[in-house]
């Protein structure tokens, strides 16, 4: 794909940040239930007895921010991940970061734990965990045998420790109450509906750390996109960008999953169809899939909650019947 120079493709990244305010605004106020905008900002009204508000600010709002949190998550690790392996099927569930996660939450979810911190649950905190988990296993497992980080054992390690964790989730699950095995496959299903802004701010240091890392990175991508000896040869510590990629991106796919689950697709959708508008150039297409993945991520909870409406349906049911046919298509497709 023949790079565009980088004044051409910021009317595309401007168009994905107003992409992004338009729908996060629309959003709250679309729903099976139709809202008055004065009665929702109105202080004539206790907000006790304000129904409108109680819905704007307890039911919609954290839902549609945690969308575009965890929409801007996915996509920004789906690009640094196919950076990262040279693979543009890569995606934050190819090294095993978001499985580890799911098979955290499920334990919690079986088990019934207790432990909660800043008034956040136990699930998102066991997915974080689980998370990392998974992080340091597959990072251990890349560097056994090398000096460096290969990223062909990385590839190899995250493949081989995704099955691992999906056979321990199935052994959880045999032992798991019907009611308890209801609750982890909602939540593997992916899901937003959450009801408080806890989760959201418990992610905000994990999200900055991943996003500043995102914006260093955008040049050292550009340059393992050549091949590490080409990027070395130009002046890249090949090793050190790999690390952070590597981490930056597990961070971020912890992050997300932590918040709404292991919603899949947005990943591999987002960051292709913005290269296909601006190029392969990083510096264009990290942050344009950050606020492209926002938009999008919103716009399918909008869909999963209106559509069958009242029934609201799991955000990753939407995203997986597009992101199906859009994978096929990109494996059919003429290079």
């Amino acid at each position: 794909m023949t790079p565009i120079p980088l004044r051409r493709g910021m009317p595309v990244v401007a168009l994905g940040g107003v992409t992004l305010v338009i729908v996060t605004l629309g959003a709250p106020f679309v729903g099976s239930t139709g809202l008055h905008l004065a009665r929702v900002f109105t202080r004539t009204v206790p907000f006790a007895d304000n129904v409108d508000a109680q819905i704007f600010f307890v039911a919609r709002l954290p839902r549609t921010l945690a969308g575009a949190c965890v929409g801007a998550l996915f996509a920004s690790a789906g690009v640094v991940f196919q950076g990262l392996l040279r693979n543009p099927l890569a995606t934050p569930f190819t090294l095993g970061v978001s499985t580890g996660a799911a098979l955290g939450a499920v334990l919690a979810i079986t088990f019934n734990l207790s432990i909660a911190f800043l008034g956040i649950s136990a699930v998102p905190i066991a997915a974080f965990a689980g998370s990392l988990m998974a992080v340091g296993i597959v990072y251990a497992l890349a560097q056994a045998r090398h000096r460096g980080l290969s990223t062909t054992v990385l590839l190899l390690a995250g493949v081989t420790m995704n099955a691992f964790f999906s056979a321990m989730i199935l052994f959880v699950q045999y032992f798991a109450s019907f009611a308890d095995t209801y609750r982890t496959l909602r939540w593997l299903m992916g899901d937003l509906d959450i009801a408080s802004y806890q989760p959201i701010l418990a992610a905000v240091p994990t999200m900055a750390v991943a996003f500043g890392v995102f914006a260093w990175l955008a040049r050292p991508l550009n340059l393992l996109s050549l091949g590490p000896d080409s990027a070395e040869s130009r002046g890249l510590d090949v090793a050190r960008a790999q690390r952070a990629a590597f981490f930056s991106a597990s961070l971020a796919t912890g992050a997300a999953v932590s918040i709404g689950g292991p919603i899949g697709f947005v990943g591999i959708i987002i960051p292709h169809l913005v290269r296909l508008l601006v190029g392969p150039d990083h510096r264009l297409v990290l942050p344009a899939s950050a606020l492209f993945g926002a938009a999008f991520l919103v716009g399918c909870d909008l869909v999963a909650r209106t559509i069958l409406a009242p029934v609201e349906l799991p955000v990753g049911i939407i995203t997986a019947l597009i992101g199906g046919p859009f994978f096929l298509w990109l494996l059919i497709r003429k290079p």
